[in-house]
Formats: structure tokens, sequence, C-alpha cells
């Protein structure tokens, strides 16, 4: 007893932040002895956090310190994806690297070379820096990140302009709450313990989603639409509202544009109508619109699912429009939530240096990434190396076949910088060790509420990992890169990454927020904070912009094969309306006939997208890969509960177990995202198409049909 009291009296806590993708940026408490990370709890001081952590980060040390760890650079010695690899130093590790891509440059030009990355780790510093700094100064293909989000930032930022919106907090005072398409309970948990609190003191709590979620089953009503159809509930709503004089006109006629026109649009959209699209009864639709309009303050959470199918962009508009017709920004805890990021002082072009890139640079999608490795994009010059991290484009980008296909190019020289042998890094020449979260200083990005979240150093890296931007410093350093910011160290980073001058940062610095550990921004309160009480949009009008003229959507010129429906620089609708899915029954009949199921693969509970997804303990509580389907579709195809199942369509197939429950309709599979591919027999991304949705070059992963079979 003496020896565990003096060892935990000797151990120091520490200010941390979750690195992942996930809007919660939770605050933590990091319990470090002798450099080594004992346990993780969450920061009990912090509004959202509260003193809890997710399934998946409540053991974080365990994370650290998982047995397959990359700890050393290494080199492979084996054939592609086969996770042969002999140890090296890093000064071979840096000088293949810099030999081959020199060679390369030398011969192609610097544009074949191609970086990959997203949000595995979201710090300032770690998570969004050197990276973009260090391949822009290189001249090397810019690949847009656009895996969720950018469909609705564009429709966002047309209708509302860059406003952090409803706040996160505020929904405490909402007496009507709607989740529409996010599964909170996995997703959102320290948004969810606010919206159970508002519901424990009356809040009816609705929620949108195709199927039976967590979340849905905690709600007081669940409305499932078929999936890409939200839009069409959308405009529904807004015709009933007019329709049954539920419209606040005087703020309608004092703070928006376009409400004439928008009424014209929504005339023809009746519950009705919408009913036959979306599975909807009319009746419930028009109760949804009457207590929407009524039960002040109402609060719409939207969630990143809304947006991923190819009407995507115009179901966000939609729903945006929806609180200024009612007057819901009127009042503190009314409004829409869609991420709170635009009110976070973040310098992202000091972080990323888009000034360094060469006019004239080419641009390519993430999400098409398996369609550029292969040739298919016909690229001149092609992509000839690859480096990527803090991503796992294998798992979790569309379109998996190609991507493993281009991946084995024997002339493709791929560089990864990652935790573990990943799907993707499986298929690395040169694999390097990253740092983990306690290991390394960082401000983590905010994208879920309005704090400011700091994260220490207070762990010591095992074997030979480094923090990301060490790599991207060492990098630089060989490629004689003179810039500045090359030589920042990571603490002088944070001290130019954000505006720390800003009225936001009001008394915040980065003396404080080592201090703190967090800092809400100095927005107002959660209790007081109504930004649009008085319109105020941050629009060039000032007003909600129920109508937009001029706006168009982009591609460059040379890529116009990469986009399919829409055409570059074709306007976009002045108005929100109802734009069906792309592979639909009603839109493609004929290939409804062979792959008659519409899929849905929402983020898995115990993952965090592909993390996690390789440890034990976290594998058993999310179980093996399963495909929940209804007992209609079950008996129609000899399916019964615990048959191994294959599901497939033309881009590829993958196997899971069945789940014959009422939680889908008719019609809707549902498997989830982040198993890994080695691990299992492909994944949900083995069928997804790479095609973008109408607006932001978004990803249509809700879009696609496929059909269901008993697995040999």
């Amino acid at each position: 007893m003496n020896e565990i009291v003096q060892a935990e009296a000797v151990s120091e806590v520490f200010y941390g932040a979750c690195p992942h993708d996930c809007p919660d940026t939770c605050s933590m408490l990091f319990e470090v002895k002798g450099g080594e990370l004992l346990s993780v709890r969450g920061n009990p001081d912090h509004p959202m956090t509260r003193g809890g952590l997710c399934v998946k980060l409540k053991d974080y040390e365990k994370r650290h310190y998982h047995p397959d760890r990359v700890l050393y650079p290494m080199k492979r010695v084996g054939p592609k994806g086969s996770k042969q690899f002999a140890r090296i130093t890093w000064d071979e590790a840096l000088d293949e690297i810099v030999s081959r891509w020199t060679a390369i440059i030398d011969q192609y030009g610097p544009q074949a070379i191609a970086p990959y990355s997203y949000l595995g780790n979201q710090g300032l510093v770690h998570g969004l820096n050197g990276g973009d700094a260090f391949f822009n100064r290189m001249g090397a293909t810019v690949t847009e990140r656009t895996f969720c989000g950018e469909g609705s930032c564009t429709a966002w930022l047309l209708t509302v302009g860059p406003t952090a919106g409803l706040d996160p907090e505020s929904y405490i005072h909402s007496k009507y709450i709607v989740i529409w398409a996010c599964n909170s309970v996995s997703t959102n948990l320290h948004h969810w313990a606010i919206v159970k609190d508002a519901q424990k003191k009356g809040a009816k709590v609705v929620v949108i989603d195709a199927y039976a979620s967590r979340t849905a089953k905690a709600a007081d009503w669940h409305i499932a639409p078929k999936p890409g159809t939200d839009g069409a509930l959308a405009m529904a709503l807004i015709n009933s509202i007019i329709a049954q004089g539920l419209v606040d006109q005087d703020y309608v006629d004092n703070h928006t544009i376009g409400f004439a026109d928008l009424k014209e649009r929504a005339a023809p959209r009746t519950p009705e109508w919408a009913e036959s699209i979306t599975g909807v009864p009319a009746a419930d639709i028009r109760r949804l619109a009457h207590e929407m309009a009524t039960a002040q303050p109402v609060g719409i959470r939207m969630g990143v699912a809304l947006e991923r199918h190819f009407g995507g962009g115009q179901t966000i508009r939609a729903v945006t429009c929806i609180p200024a017709l009612t007057g819901a920004w009127r009042h503190v805890g009314g409004g829409v939530t869609q991420f709170p990021v635009w009110e976070h002082p973040y310098k992202f072009d000091v972080m990323c240096r888009p000034d360094l890139i060469p006019e004239g640079t080419r641009v390519v999608s993430n999400l098409q990434i398996g369609r550029a490795l292969t040739g298919e994009l016909k690229l001149d010059p092609p992509i000839m190396s690859m480096m990527c991290w803090n991503s796992n484009p294998v798992t979790q980008a569309p379109e998996t076949d190609k991507i493993v296909a281009g991946l084995m190019r024997e002339d493709l020289f791929m560089v990864s910088a990652e935790h573990f042998i990943s799907d993707t890094a499986a298929y690395a020449d040169i694999l390097l060790p990253a740092a983990m979260g306690a290991e390394m200083e960082d401000m983590i990005l905010s994208w879920g509420h309005l704090y400011l979240t700091y994260n220490t150093k207070c762990a010591e890296a095992p074997g030979e990992a480094i923090p990301n931007n060490e790599i991207f410093r060492r990098l630089a350093a060989r490629f004689g890169f003179e810039e500045e910011n090359f030589k920042w160290s990571d603490a002088e980073c944070l001290e130019h990454y954000v505006d720390w001058a800003s009225p936001a940062c009001a008394g915040i610095d980065l003396a404080y927020m080592r201090a703190h550990g967090f800092a809400r921004l100095k927005v107002g309160t959660p209790d007081d904070r109504a930004p649009h009480r008085e319109g105020n949009f941050p629009t060039d009008t000032g007003k909600c912009m129920l109508k937009i003229e001029g706006a168009t959507n982009f591609v460059a010129p040379p890529f116009r094969q990469m986009y399919e429906g829409f055409q570059p620089g074709e306007p976009l609708d002045p108005l929100p309306d109802y734009v069906g899915a792309r592979e639909s029954h009603a839109n493609d009949p004929e290939l409804a006939k062979r792959y008659p199921l519409n899929i849905v693969s929402p983020k898995s509970h115990y993952f965090l997208n592909s993390c996690y997804a390789n440890m034990a303990d976290k594998q058993k509580g999310q179980g093996e890969q399963f495909v929940m389907i209804s007992p209609t579709d079950a008996e129609s195809r000899g399916i019964v509960d615990g048959d191994r199942v294959q599901v497939a369509n033309a881009r590829g197939a993958f196997k899971g177990v069945a789940r014959v429950t009422d939680d889908v309709t008719h019609g809707i599979v549902v498997a989830t995202l982040g198993y890994w591919r080695q691990l299992n027999e492909g994944t949900v991304n083995s069928i997804s198409s790479a095609a973008f949705t109408d607006m932001g070059h978004a990803p249509s992963f809700s879009d696609n049909l496929v059909e269901v079979s008993r697995a040999n």
C-alpha cells in the first residue's frame, strides 16, 4: 500500500487534448510518471468535456504503448502490401526519400509528387501545418481535402456566412431540439450530454436519420426519411411552415433576402409530395413543421452526413433557411449549428502557406486518389510518388479497389508516417514512426465548440518516433528550404498560428493556455448568446440569404472529367430545392434493378474513423464487421441473422455478418465505417463512389446502391 501511495505521489498531471477528428475536442488530463503516460481522464473543469471521455479515448495510454506501434524508420523488403519491413536509421530514411523525390522532380517535375493527409491529427502544428507548407514550397500536386463538411460549408457560407450559428452549449436553453443526420451518442457525445440535460428540463428531442441509430433510439421522436431524400423533407417543412401561417414575418422582412422567391419555389413541395419521396407521412411533416415553428427556442444540430448524397449541398441550404423563417434566431437556444470553427482565430494561411503554391499547379481531390493513381484521370505528369500522414485512404476513401491497385504500382514511391502498419501504410516503401498525443506540444482544432484546447508534451515518444512537424522540418532542411516557418519550433508555430490579438482571444495567450489547458473564446456566454437576434449575419448583405445570385460551381478546366454532375462554372440554383440521389430507383432504375438496396455507412461507435480498429478491446466492443438488413429484405434473399453475407456493386464488395433488425427499413442496409481491410474481407468503402455531390466537391458516401447475398 505504501509503495502504491509513494508511486502515485511522484506522478504528475498535465493538460492534454484529444487530437482525433471529432467535434468534441475533449480537454484531457494526462497522468505521467518518469516520462511514461500512465492514464488519461477527461478534464472535469471543461464545460463540454465535463470529466468524461468516450469509449475510444478513455484508455488512450494503451494506444501509446500498443505492441504493434511503429517505433523506428523502416524500409520495405517484401512485396507491396506484405507488411515486410526492415529497420533503418532516420538518416537512411531521409536520404532515400530525398534521393527518390529529387529523381522524380528531375524527370517529371514536382507535380508528380502528391501529399495525402486529413484529420487523423487535428493539431494546429502536427495535423494541419508542416506537410502543406512543405509540399506547397516543393510545387507538388495540391490534393484538396473534401472528406467531410465542404459541401455543408459551401451551402452554409452562401446562406448565413462564416458564423458559428447556434452555440452548442446554448442547447441547454432549447425547448425543442432537432438532430438531423447526426448519431450524437457515437460521434458527438459531449454535445449529446447537453441535449440530454435539456431533455430532462422538458425539451423535446427529434432525431432525423435514415435508420434507428443509438441517438434515434434515445429521442422522443425518430423520423426516418429514405437515404438521400432529406432535401425533400426540408423543402416540405418550408412549404408547411408557410402554408400554416407560421412564418415570423417581421424577422423575414427585416433580416432575410429572397422570401417571395423561396415561397414560390416551395409552393408545390407539399407534405404529400415529400411523402412519396421520403416515406415520411405527410401528417408527420405538418406536425414537425408546426412544432419547429411554435416551440421556440428551437435548435437544429446538422450532421456531416446530411451532405453525403448528390443533392447534399442544396439540402443544407434548405435546412439552414428554416430558423430564419420561424424567427428561431431571436432566442438563446434557437437557430442551427453547423461548425462553430468559423469564429476560431486560426491563421490557416500562416500554417499552410498557400502563397508558396506555384501558379498553375494542378489540384486533385483526395476522394479520387484511386482514379489518380491508376491513370483514370489521365494526369500529366502522372503521380509517381505519394506521401501519406494523418490519413488511411484504403479504408476511409471511396473506390477502395482502385486505391489498392494504384498503391500496388511498382513504379510508385510511397512514404507513410504512421503509428501502426495501417491498410495504407502496408504499401509504403519507407515507413516513418510518428509521435502521439502526449508526446508533442500542440493546440487542437475545435470544430464542435467555442474553446481553444491546449496539449502538453509530457511523455517521451517510444523508440525513435518523432512528431509530424519535425519530420517536415527535417525534410525541408534536406531540400534547402529557407523560409522562416520551416525553422520555427513547435512553440513558435503556436505563437504564429493563432491570432492572439483578435477580440476573440482577449486576455488569452499561449502562456494562459499552458497554465489553464483551455479557454472559451470571447464571443459571449452560452446563457446570453443569440448572435443573430437582430440579423447581423456575416454575409455581404448582413442578412440570411434565402436566395443567392451569381454563385457557381468550381473545377479547374483540366480536371473537368473529375466532376460528375454539375459542370464547372455552371451557376448554382439561386434557391434551395430537392435534388435527388444519383444512385436511386428514381434517377437510375436500370442500376437499381441490379443493385436494389441503398447503403448507409455511418461512423462506428468504438472506432474513430479507422483509428482503434486494430485494438482488441475496441474490436470486441464494436463486434465483427456487420450488415444491418430489414427482416423483409433478409427473408427475400434467404438470409437469417448471423449469416455471413456479401455486399456488392460494380465497384467492389465486402463481407460481414448479417444483423436482421427492424432498426432499418425495407430497401436500406447499414454497415459502419472504420474496419481495417487487412483484418476483414473488404470494407464498406469498397462499394463507395468517388463521384462528388452538388457543392464543394463533397463525397457521396450515402449515394450508393448495392445488392446483398449470402456469402459462400
